[in-house]
C-alpha cells in the first residue's frame, strides 16, 4: 500500500555568500510535507543541534576495545504538532528549548511549508569538521510521526564558522625554530636550517611567508621542502588518537654541498580548511604545523616544526555580511504560498521560534 506521506525535507535560507553561520545567527527555512492522502499526525516537528563524536576501536591481542564519546553543544527543537501526553512534566535539559504551535493534527493531501527560525546560541563553539574518527556537525532535522507506522525524517547539515577569539600566548609573536645534524656513512659533515614566519596566527587564504637559514657543511646536496599539515587529536576513556593530515606541501632548490643560503617562500593557507579547533571541544583537537625540513638521501631528514593557529577570515562572519543578512533577520512574513501549496503562517504571539 502507498504510504500517505509521499515526501518530507528541510531546507535553509543563505545568509552571506559561503553559506555559513556563527553564533548569534539566525537560520531561518522551511519543512515541505507533501501528503498523498488525508492523514492523521502523532507529532511532526524540526530541530536544530550541534554536537560533537568521536569513535575509534583498538585492538590489544585478542581484545577489541572501542572508544568513543560526544558532547552536544545545543539543540532547539520547534514543534508544529506535538503529542499530548497525561501527567507530562518538563523534563527538558538546559541544553534544550521547545514550543509547541496549534496546527490541525489531521493534514489535507497536498504540498504544506512550514516555516521555522532559530537562533545559534551566542556561545563558543567549534567549527564545522569531518576527521578520520571524529566530527564536528551542525544540522537541522524534521521529524513526522503516525501511530503504527515508523517516523519519517529529513536532515541537512550547514557549516557553522567560529568566530570566538583565541587565546592562545604569543599567538602574535614570529615563530622561530632551528635544528641541525652531523651526517654519517654515506655522508659526510653537518647541516642546519633555521626557519621562521612572522606570526602564529594566520587567516585562512592568507599567504604563509617562510624564510629559511640554511647551511649545508656536508658531502651532498640538499633540498629544503615545506608541509603545512593538520594534527587532529581525538580523547575518549582517557585515550587519545591522532592523524595527521598534509595540506600543503611545496621543496626549493638544491642547495649544494659547503653552501650556505637564505631561502623565502610562500605557501598559501586554502580557504576552505577548518579553522582551528584547540579549547572549544573537549573531545577533539583541530592544530596545524608548518614543516621545514631538509631532504638527504640515506638519513633521517632533520625538521623544523612551527605552531600555527589559523582563523576564520572576518568576512565569513553570517550576521556581518550585508543586505543577505539584514533580509533574512528582517523578514516577518512568510514567502507567498506556491501554486497548490498551503503555506502554514508564523504563529501568533511574542516569537514566532525557538531560541536555544
Amino acid at each position: 500500500m502507498p504510504s500517505a506521506i509521499k515526501s518530507i525535507s528541510v531546507t535553509y535560507d543563505a545568509i552571506n555568500e559561503d553559506n555559513t553561520f556563527s553564533s548569534g545567527d539566525r537560520i531561518s527555512g522551511h519543512v515541505t510535507l507533501e501528503i498523498a492522502k488525508e492523514t492523521k499526525i502523532k507529532s511532526f516537528s524540526v530541530k536544530a543541534k550541534g554536537k560533537a563524536s568521536v569513535l575509534w576501536s583498538e585492538r590489544y591481542g585478542s581484545v577489541t576495545i572501542v572508544y568513543s564519546d560526544k558532547e552536544t553543544y545545543f539543540k532547539s527543537e520547534h514543534f508544529y504538532i506535538q503529542e499530548k501526553k497525561d501527567n507530562e512534566g518538563d523534563g527538558f535539559s538546559l541544553l534544550q528549548d521547545q514550543s509547541q504551535e496549534t496546527y490541525s493534527d489531521v493534514v489535507a493531501p497536498g504540498c504544506h511549508v512550514y516555516p521555522f527560525t532559530f537562533q545559534i546560541p551566542p556561545q563558543d563553539m567549534p567549527s564545522s569538521f569531518k576527521g578520520e574518527t571524529g566530527k564536528v556537525i551542525f544540522f537541522l532535522e524534521a521529524k513526522l510521526s503516525r501511530s503504527m507506522s515508523l517516523s519519517t525524517k529529513d536532515k541537512t547539515e550547514f557549516t557553522f564558522v567560529s568566530r570566538t577569539d583565541m587565546h592562545v600566548p604569543d599567538m602574535k609573536a614570529a615563530q622561530f625554530g632551528t635544528t641541525e645534524k652531523n651526517l654519517r656513512f654515506l655522508n659526510s659533515g653537518s647541516i642546519s636550517v633555521a626557519a621562521s614566519i612572522d606570526s602564529m596566527t594566520y587567516y585562512t587564504g592568507d599567504e604563509l611567508k617562510i624564510t629559511a637559514e640554511i647551511q649545508n657543511n656536508s658531502s651532498r646536496a640538499i633540498k629544503p621542502k615545506y608541509c603545512l599539515y593538520q594534527k587532529q587529536s581525538y580523547f575518549a576513556l582517557k585515550n587519545r588518537r591522532v592523524h595527521t593530515k598534509d595540506i600543503v606541501k611545496e621543496e626549493g632548490e638544491p642547495i649544494e654541498p659547503s653552501t650556505s643560503e637564505t631561502v623565502s617562500l610562500s605557501l598559501s593557507i586554502p580557504s576552505d580548511i577548518t579553522p582551528s579547533i584547540l579549547d572549544s571541544c573537549r573531545i577533539l583537537k583541530v592544530e596545524y604545523r608548518l614543516k621545514v625540513y631538509l631532504d638527504i638521501k640515506y638519513s633521517r631528514n632533520p625538521a623544523v616544526k612551527l605552531p600555527l593557529v589559523i582563523l576564520a577570515p572576518p568576512q565569513m562572519a553570517g550576521a556581518a555580511t550585508g543586505a543577505a543578512t539584514s533580509d533574512a533577520l528582517e523578514r516577518t512574513e512568510p514567502p507567498p504560498p506556491y501554486s497548490a501549496y498551503s503555506l502554514y503562517p508564523p504563529p501568533s504571539g511574542p516569537s514566532g521560534s525557538t531560541y536555544a
